[in-house]
């Protein structure tokens, strides 16, 4: 009896010193997140008096105050106020914006006809040296006849951008990009992305553009192409989703987010608009958007009929895009011959 009594006061006290360690770490990210964002989204003048000022505050509070659980309510008051201030924070559409983003895409309905304005269809020299076209297009739902995916790798194989582009039965793709909208000078941060530093911005574009422009012209960039499994009315239902959040966006501005609001859990917040339930709200492969293709694949999403493995070998797009060059046909030049097409 006395053996079972001390062997339940150690898991016992194993579960507290968990419990207490598990507090004592989201209590430091709190404060960590608190002067960050005072640091990083404060005016110039203000970030580092404001972000001193906190760390300050909490570290003097922490080695006072008893008992503990002061310590704790000062943490999460700290976080209060820079939370309520931070939610505060307006977007602006007001700013220097690089050419490429220096317009929003809207589009008009009617009936089963929508015009999008501002599709950019740029023609590049290079990456940064390009001929600037905004193009007005109106295209006819009853047209469109599926979706495919396109994911794009720099680095890490964990981490990769991806593109939906809507397939018309005339041979046309309409392709969305979930992107930050920087302004002239301005270059992205994965640190900054969790903060509000970066305005979210949907680029609609003729394939030509959106997929040249990474497969030909940016270096180091590694692209596959996946056709899915959704139905004629399931894309339209995603389409017209993009287009509520398109013209949300054109009306009023919103803030990128890396964690909340980025180009994959937009993806599926559109998604979730067609599949009816039939894939989870939250998978950890729509963070580490890398696997995202893999997340499609177990889900039954993505056509072929191959092993996964095989699937995204050749899936890989890049030899055949550079083979198509500035080819008018280049959408279907870069899937002949792939899975699923």
């Amino acid at each position: 009896m006395k053996r079972l009594h001390k062997h339940r006061a150690g898991v016992h006290g194993i579960i507290r010193c968990c419990a207490i360690g598990l507090l004592v770490l989201l209590l430091l990210l709190l404060a960590a997140w608190s002067v960050a964002a005072l640091y990083i989204d404060l005016p110039k003048r203000w970030q580092l008096p404001a972000a001193s000022v906190c760390c300050v505050v909490v570290l003097i509070g922490v080695a006072l105050l008893r008992p503990w659980y002061l310590k704790g309510l000062l943490v999460v008051g700290c976080f209060a106020v820079v939370l309520t201030w931070w939610l505060n924070i307006a977007p602006s559409d007001e700013k220097a914006w690089q050419s490429d983003v220096s317009r929003t895409a809207w589009a008009d309905l009617n009936d089963n006809l929508v015009t999008i304005h501002n599709l950019r269809n740029f023609s590049y020299r290079t990456e940064t040296d390009y001929m600037p076209n905004w193009e007005t297009r109106t295209i006819d739902l009853n047209n469109l006849q599926g979706v495919d995916i396109f994911l794009t790798f720099w680095g890490s194989p964990w981490i990769a951008h991806p593109i939906l582009s809507f397939q018309f039965a005339d041979g046309s793709h309409i392709a969305f990009s979930v992107e930050t909208r920087k302004e002239i000078g301005e270059e992205y941060s994965a640190v900054l992305g969790f903060f509000r530093q970066y305005e979210l911005i949907y680029t609609v574009a003729d394939e030509r553009d959106l997929i040249r422009l990474r497969t030909n012209y940016r270096s180091g960039e590694e692209v596959y192409l996946y056709h899915t499994t959704a139905t004629a009315a399931e894309a339209r239902a995603v389409f017209m989703d993009y287009l509520r959040s398109l013209n949300a966006l054109h009306d009023a501005p919103a803030f990128y987010n890396a964690l909340t609001s980025n180009c994959t859990t937009n993806i599926r917040i559109h998604t979730a608009a067609a599949d009816n339930g039939k894939l989870p709200a939250w998978d950890w492969r729509l963070l580490l958007n890398g696997k995202s293709d893999e997340f499609a694949y177990q889900h039954g999403r993505l056509a072929g009929g191959l092993p996964f493995d095989e699937l995204k070998r050749r899936a890989h797009i890049n030899d055949a895009a550079h083979e198509a060059g500035e080819a008018a046909d280049f959408s279907t030049r870069i899937r002949i011959g792939r899975p699923g097409f």
